[in-house]
């Protein structure tokens, strides 16, 4: 299934209305026994329903039921997976860090909130899921001995499925929420994570000209709509170009209701126009050059009312501002972000938006 599909108008959603919504429905609701099929799923194991039954009940039954042995029938050989720490590139490696992460926190939930979903059997499906993971730190692991303390953190994870199998996977996770809670120093981790990752041989991101500029011109003021299947889709690509690459931060007046709930990074929720809008301006006054690129974008009907659209994105530039990461370092970010976006009546009245605060860390210690 390729990322966008220029030609068509409309999400391919067959028997849409069926399909489920996470909202409002307790676990047993989200994987029943009993329910018929209401998807054409060609390929994929009979026990799953629908797209976003697929998606919830195959993490639990891998994550909660510890069935990691599932991933050979759910992942291809040479799936790739992308993330802030990094990229795997086979199968073998994904059923590592599954048993090593089980291993470090044995009674982790994973609790899903929302799935957001495109696509069908033939070409394949794209699916976004935003979960909150809550355990107890009980076993040594990278980050050293068991603290025994609770965390809480929250994971966007985006799948490209065919037949059962997932064969591209970009993963959000906030590690620094986590680490927070279990009462560890960010920077000492940090410091430690680069050094290894250096010792392998890894570097800082070398980047190209701005391509948020051309010359000494000024930002487009047009963005590119291929992404886009719906209208709501393509005016979201809009105020994100407006916003983040034209840097027309009072626009968010507009785009977000009064009532605005913004959930971010380390697990920090904002409320209202004021503490929504200054997030944004402090991002880019850290990255003061920053690009942002919308890599993706798919959108389905809420049962709470309005739609909810995710949208994954990358900022890039240099690290010449104050901001989380406190004195500025002039060392090159890359920011792999994922946002999900509650929309009702043309204004976003809830927004989830996760980057790794951790893995920003790292790279302002990687050598060049």
């Amino acid at each position: 299934m390729p990322d966008h599909e220029p030609g068509h108008s409309a999400p391919v959603r067959p028997h849409d209305d069926a399909v489920m919504n996470v909202e409002k429905h307790d676990f047993t609701d989200l994987t029943p026994n009993d329910r018929p099929q209401v998807q054409s799923l060609r390929g994929f194991d009979p026990v799953y329903t629908d797209i976003v039954d697929y998606i919830i009940r195959c993490t639990h039954r891998i994550w909660d039921e510890k069935n990691v042995g599932l991933i050979y029938s759910h992942y291809t050989h040479n799936c790739v997976v992308y993330s802030s720490m990094g990229t795997t590139h086979s199968r073998e490696e994904v059923v590592r860090g599954t048993i090593q992460r089980i291993a470090e926190y044995p009674e982790r939930r994973g609790l899903a909130a929302q799935v957001i979903w495109r696509g069908n059997d033939m070409d394949g499906f794209y699916t976004s899921h935003l979960g909150t993971s809550v355990g107890r730190h009980t076993a040594r692991g990278p980050y050293g001995p068991p603290t025994g303390k609770v965390f809480y953190t929250r994971t966007i994870a985006d799948c490209m499925i065919h037949e059962n199998r997932i064969f591209r996977e970009w993963l959000v996770r906030d590690s620094a929420a986590q680490l927070r809670c279990l009462g560890l120093d960010l920077e000492d981790v940090a410091t430690k994570t680069a050094a290894a990752q250096a010792a392998s041989g890894v570097r800082a991101p070398v980047l190209g000209d701005s391509s948020r500029l051309l010359g000494q011109n000024p930002p487009s003021e047009s963005c590119d709509l291929s992404l886009a299947h719906t209208n709501i889709e393509a005016d979201t690509l809009r105020w994100l170009h407006r916003v983040y690459n034209g840097r027309m931060f009072g626009e968010l007046r507009d785009v977000y209701a009064p009532t605005i709930v913004w959930h971010g990074p380390s697990m920090r929720d904002m409320f209202g126009h004021a503490q929504v809008i200054h997030q944004a301006i402090a991002l880019i006054a850290m990255i003061p050059d920053a690009t942002y690129t919308a890599h993706h974008i798919c959108s389905v009907p809420c049962n709470e009312g309005g739609v909810k659209i995710a949208v994954r994105w990358t900022l890039e530039g240099l690290h010449t501002g104050w901001g989380v990461l406190d004195a500025p370092t002039g060392k090159p970010l890359f920011v792999l972000g994922m946002s999900h976006f509650h929309v009702v009546d043309g204004r976003v009245v809830e927004e989830w938006t996760l980057y790794d605060e951790l893995a920003l860390r790292v790279q302002t210690k990687l050598p060049a």
